[in-house]
């Protein structure tokens, strides 16, 4: 039998070596505070890559600087973040990984001083700030700012974007009832709530036509909120558009409580793939290299998505190539030891 962890995965031109994903996760290393790339992003990324994973999602990284979810976040608001962000791109592709970034806007959940905006004027929870509700300047600005940071990312070099809508950052506020108490056409029923969503995607694609993901939280884990069933819906107006794959996350719009268990995402990323008929990738305390093996095999995603295990160990690959039995070549810098 084929194993399909260590299988290529090819989309719009595209070809990963493997179906390993780094997920995106914040560093909040940007320690002067201007979303710049310091020398921790460098070899924190450029690691995994030498470890081989396929593709690398780098951090949420903010389209405005209000969009930050703290002032350490990296930023592509500016033309001046393109240099440091294609070295990084550079370091990692000289290794055969694949990169990708996240495009991101925090909203309410944004910890900066000053004003922060949100669909609806909403505190995330009693200990946090109060945003200012968006007008629709504010929403076409913030539209005009996704389609200004896909474009950098394309100066920069990477290979895929991912818009994040999920963990209950700004687009994910808009989609879900909980967040989004709206009257106008960009709140009510689902499809008010998605049209922001739906803006960010084609104005993103005027100037990029390379894979597009899109993390979602697919529960809200709220009697009142979305479920895996709602997104449905969701992912197939995204497929519609053009995107390519649902990245499959839960929860974090609102405070909840979460049975947390090994591979406890994984049933959201399936009820989206095969109810929208699109690829998916599947996240949440994946470990292991059986359990990730069994999640493509069983066709419950197309990719799987890992991030505390990276962190643990940056050459997760080889450990699976090991124990799934596969002969994984080594950088020739290392052979002596694999």
């Amino acid at each position: 039998m084929t194993v399909k962890l260590f299988s290529p995965y090819s989309i719009k031109g595209v070809t990963l070596k493997n179906r390993i994903v780094m997920s995106p996760m914040c560093m909040y290393s940007s320690h002067n505070e201007d979303g710049h790339v310091q020398n921790w992003h460098r070899s924190h990324y450029t690691s995994r890559a030498v470890g081989q994973v396929g593709l690398i999602i780098v951090e949420a990284t903010a389209v405005t600087p209000q969009g930050r979810i703290s002032p350490y976040d990296l930023g592509i608001w500016s033309d001046e973040h393109v240099k440091g962000l294609q070295e990084l791109v550079e370091l990692a592709k000289e290794h055969g990984a694949k990169m990708g970034i996240q495009l991101a806007h925090a909203g309410r959940k944004a910890e900066l001083e000053g004003e922060i905006i949100a669909p609806s004027a909403l505190a995330f929870n009693e200990k946090s700030k109060t945003p200012k509700e968006m007008t629709k300047a504010d929403i076409e600005q913030t539209v005009e700012a996704f389609k200004n940071g896909a474009e950098r990312a394309k100066k920069a070099g990477f290979d895929v974007i991912e818009l994040h809508g999920a963990h209950g950052y700004l687009l994910n506020e808009f989609l879900s009832p909980l967040s989004n108490k709206r009257t106008d056409e960009y709140g009510g029923n689902a499809e008010n709530r998605y049209r922001i969503l739906r803006e960010v995607i084609d104005a993103v694609k005027t100037g990029w036509d390379g894979p597009l993901f899109v993390r979602v939280s697919a529960n809200d884990y709220h009697e009142a909120g979305l479920t895996p069933e709602d997104y449905i819906l969701f992912a197939k107006w995204m497929k519609e558009q053009g995107v390519d794959l649902i990245d499959v996350s839960s929860g974090a719009v609102v405070p909840a409580r979460i049975n947390v268990y090994p591979g406890y995402q994984v049933p959201f990323s399936e009820t989206i793939k095969h109810g929208a008929g699109i690829d998916t990738g599947a996240v949440g305390l994946i470990t292991t290299p059986i359990q990730a093996e069994e999640i493509l095999q069983n066709d419950r995603a197309d990719l799987v998505f890992l991030a505390r295990e990276l962190l643990r160990d940056p050459y997760w690959p080889r450990t699976a190539a090991k124990e799934l039995g596969v002969e994984m070549e080594a950088p020739k810098q290392y052979q002596r030891g694999w």
